[in-house]
């Protein structure tokens, strides 16, 4: 049995809900699947002496875990004031309706179709509630409109699906693309080397204690994966069905539809560099 320590990131052990920094408590929902692993994690944070949070993904609409995120809170005696989404998939956003309801908070997300009763999100904004500061990264590439947001007093990011705590993720084509990815996971790199980010907090999955390790592996990962395309591709399969199959063969047959989703991100950026024939 692989020790966790030997795996890319270095994930945490134990349980996924509870207090994982001194200002990030993920409230895990109860929605397991291949896609959302163990389920989505939702994120309370704020600063230990205030009496407001910022809660990041609501998650699906699941009304116990919604009133289960807002007792945690209440718990540790903090009033939801604020729910940001890191993008717009149902397993994040979905409940994120019924819980401003319930909390009587704005939605900011960068998609305005998301946005309730509030301000949208942009690179470089900066939020503020109850002392807590969370800086906005935008981190397109597994959707377009996917960001992450800093937690420098934590020496934390925040990443939704852009890295996951156990496993890769998936580029949604066509609204994820694959250069806008690479991309993120470059500016992602940035943040631990530059500004000493050296936690994930993902949005499924345990907690990465080595920020910088977890990004480089899916750096790594991505480079592979796409020589493995061009091979493919080389050896005439041409379908993205038939390159799935050749390519993600030790993969979980009930992963391979979004690995074609990845795949077919993986033949447009080819096209587009030259690499094959568009």
């Amino acid at each position: 049995m692989t020790e966790p320590t030997a795996l890319p990131g270095r994930p945490r052990g134990g349980a996924l809900s509870g207090q994982a920094t001194a200002r990030a408590h993920c409230v895990l929902a109860p929605n397991p699947s291949p896609m959302t692993l163990d389920g989505t994690n939702t994120w309370i944070v704020a600063e230990p002496d205030s009496d407001l949070a910022v809660v990041i993904d609501p998650g699906p609409l699941d009304e116990g875990h919604l009133r289960a995120v807002i007792d945690t809170a209440e718990r540790a005696g903090k009033r939801v004031a604020l729910t940001l989404l890191t993008h717009g998939h149902p397993d994040h956003a979905d409940g994120a309706g019924r819980f401003a309801e319930l909390t009587r908070t704005a939605v900011r997300a960068l998609d305005p179709t998301l946005r309730l009763g509030g301000e949208g999100l942009d690179a470089g904004d900066v939020i503020t509630t109850g002392g807590l500061e969370l800086r906005v990264v935008p981190t397109p590439g597994h959707t377009a409109d996917s960001l992450s947001f800093h937690l420098p007093a934590d020496r934390a990011v925040l990443t939704g699906d852009t890295v996951l705590g156990r496993g890769t993720t998936v580029v949604a084509h066509p609204d994820g693309r694959l250069g806008d990815y690479l991309d993120s996971l470059r500016r992602l790199r940035a943040l631990t080397v530059d500004d000493g980010v050296a936690t994930v907090l993902p949005g499924h999955g345990p907690v990465l204690n080595d920020a910088q390790g977890a990004v480089e592996f899916y750096l790594a990962h991505r480079a592979h994966r796409l020589a493995q395309v061009e091979t493919a591709v080389e050896a005439g399969h041409r379908t993205p069905g038939e390159i799935v199959a050749s390519v993600y063969a030790d993969v979980d047959r009930s992963l391979w539809p979004a690995a074609e989703l990845s795949v077919r991100a993986q033949l447009d950026y080819l096209g587009e560099h030259g690499l094959i024939d568009g």
